[in-house]
């Protein structure tokens, strides 16, 4: 059977697995009366608790005796990696941007990706069918993205389409008839090119996506760049660097039929098919013939910018909640999640117990930690920190800078302005879109924009939409001004007590409730000034002899703020973790004694001295 291989690249929320959803139903894989959830492809619960995609995932239709593969891959600029390794398995792309916002900062970087590649993009205008849609100047802004990003002339001569994945129909003309997605199935077959492969030839796969399956071990998938498979075939491993890695029996060949992946009895050249019965290759190795000797060429993945450090936890609650607390099970799953992930990177420091975790972005590192979280784990996590580089030439201290656009409504583009330049942010555009609302951009230092997202919220009153995208490393643009308020943490171990916290509420912002367990260098709260205040929060109310002539004031206290894991990790200074349980996040400083405390802040001092 003839076939077609293409991904599905856009910025994040522009209806890429939406329009899968859509491809998958009118292409017949699901019955008329099949009951199918949305965004079908995103199996995973965070997946589906966020609204992202997270992992690429692989799906395939048959349109007009044509099997197409598609890999659905996603959007946030974190998760780039996964977007990088997939672009290696298909022959050209899908490139989705929303009808009123237009080519946003990840538009920008995947289409990147793909035209480097020597892909040749279908562009489709999706979401057409909102009120405020501007599809035609959105094609000449994608026109003008394409030229700014050197495409050649067969890369600036796009074909495009006009849709609305959510009421399922696609059109060459916004004057078409809605009637369907017959037109961009017909637009892929006769515009993208079958895989160019050697069916003849010695079996070769580069494996693009890692995963493990409980009852087949380590899965790798690819597309077949020559030659045949059948089961039970003996093959070999070879690294990037030519190395041999492996020789293993193959015992399971799986392909992808709609929303199933099926065992088959033989894969063909050009075909994307999971294979199982390896135990140590990894992402961008080569699955062989044992007569072939060179590896298949691997695209080199872009660095990580930000890291964190994960450590055992040490606090007074250690193991009550998880089930795996020690630095072998932390690190066995680090090294596990490093070998599917390319963007990933995992580094034993000198403290034994303790490692730094390297990745794309804050967001990459909380899904990870959450997924680890759900998994039974315990961990103490630093704040993020940002990768210096040193300029081999100057000898110049480099920072990663990114990308920021920004939208939002024009009363709060002045505070807005104001904090980011405030945090070293250099102001590149300001244009109105329409409707009162501007679109500014930045080019800012990634560890200025560690949790400003939250505050950015808070001063657009939720209107605004913040994006941003790695646009490179700059020189070191100076200090940062951190938090300026200090926090309140707690003295002693016990159960907090309401007339105790009814006392500090004036001091401060409180993360706790009454009844919760606490411990020595728990932070409980924010203080309203700067520095730490340490307090006592199990102290009752003393009790007397003497009857009041009244009954005594009722104690009413205000909610406690409760940070979610994102928020903990961009809140927390220095000399400060974020523990991390399954049932709990808790703010703790770096060490509980109050003693070491002090001795800590002098020795930071004299260094800074």
């Amino acid at each position: 059977m003839d076939q077609r291989n293409i991904a599905i690249i856009a910025h994040v929320d522009h209806g890429k697995t939406t329009l899968v959803d859509c491809l998958l139903r009118q292409s017949g894989v699901f019955r008329d009366n099949e009951q199918v959830r949305e965004r079908a492809l995103d199996s995973g619960d965070l997946e589906r608790e966020r609204g992202i995609t997270i992992l690429a995932k692989c799906t395939s239709v048959i349109w007009k005796d044509v099997r197409i593969n598609i890999v659905d891959t996603p959007g946030h600029a974190d998760f780039g990696g996964e977007v990088e390794r997939i672009l290696s398995m298909v022959d050209s792309c899908l490139l989705l941007v929303d009808a009123a916002e237009g080519p946003m900062p990840q538009t920008k970087f995947v289409l990147g990706k793909a035209l480097a590649r020597g892909l040749r993009p279908i562009v489709v205008v999706n979401k057409v069918d909102r009120p405020d849609q501007r599809a035609e100047a959105v094609l000449d802004e994608i026109f003008d993205l394409f030229a700014a990003l050197d495409a050649d002339e067969a890369q600036l001569d796009f074909p495009h389409l006009f849709a609305s994945a959510k009421e399922g129909w696609a059109v060459r003309d916004l004057a078409d008839p809605r009637e369907g997605m017959a037109p961009l199935f017909d637009l892929v077959l006769e515009h993208v090119p079958a895989p160019v492969v050697d069916p003849e030839g010695p079996f070769r796969l580069l494996a693009s996506i890692l995963e493990y399956d409980p009852y087949l071990g380590r899965v790798l998938t690819g597309r077949i760049e020559s030659g045949r498979l059948v089961p039970n075939t003996t093959l070999k491993a070879l690294a990037r660097t030519g190395e041999e890695l492996e020789r293993a029996r193959i015992t399971k060949i799986l392909a992808f039929r709609g929303l199933a992946r099926q065992p088959v009895a033989a894969a063909e050249a050009g075909d994307i098919v999971a294979i199982a019965g390896f135990s140590r290759p990894t992402v961008a190795d080569t699955l062989c013939d044992l007569e072939v000797e060179a590896p298949l060429p691997a695209q080199p993945i872009d660095p990580p910018t930000v890291a964190v450090t994960f450590s055992v936890n040490d606090s007074p609650f250690a193991g009550q909640e998880g089930d795996k607390v020690t630095s072998r099970q932390i690190l066995a799953r680090l090294e596990r999640e490093a070998e599917g992930n390319v963007a990933i990177r995992v580094r034993r420091l000198p403290d034994q117990d303790a490692f730094e975790v390297a990745g794309r972005g804050e967001l990459q590192l909380a899904v990870l930690i959450e997924t680890m979280r759900r998994e039974g784990y315990e961990m103490a996590i630093s704040r993020p920190r940002v990768l210096i580089r040193t300029d081999p030439e100057t000898g110049a201290r480099l920072e990663p800078v990114e990308e920021v656009v920004i939208d939002l409504d024009e009363a709060f583009a002045g505070v807005v302005v104001e904090k980011l330049t405030r945090r070293k942010g250099e102001l590149l555009e300001m244009r109105p879109t329409g409707t009162g609302r501007l679109r500014l951009v930045f080019k800012a230092p990634s560890r200025a924009l560690i949790g400003y997202h939250g505050e950015f919220l808070t001063d657009t009153r939720g209107s605004g939409v913040l994006n941003r995208v790695f646009a490179g490393f700059e020189p070191w643009k100076g200090p940062i001004r951190g938090r300026h308020t200090g926090v309140i943490v707690s003295s002693v171990q016990g159960e907090a007590v309401a007339y105790a916290l009814w006392n500090l509420e004036e001091r401060g912002l409180l993360f706790i409730g009454p009844g919760e367990k606490v411990y020595s260098g728990m932070i409980i709260g924010e203080h309203a000034k700067a520095g730490d205040l340490e307090v006592n929060p199990l102290r009752a109310k003393k009790l007397t002899n003497i009857r009041a002539a009244g009954k005594d004031d009722a104690i009413l206290l205000s909610p406690p703020t409760r940070m979610p894991l994102e928020r903990a990790l961009a809140y927390i200074e220095e000399d400060e973790l974020v523990e991390v349980t399954p049932a709990s996040i808790r703010l703790r400083k770096r060490h509980l004694d109050p003693g070491q405390r002090k001795k800590a802040m002098r020795r930071s001092a004299r260094e800074l001295a």
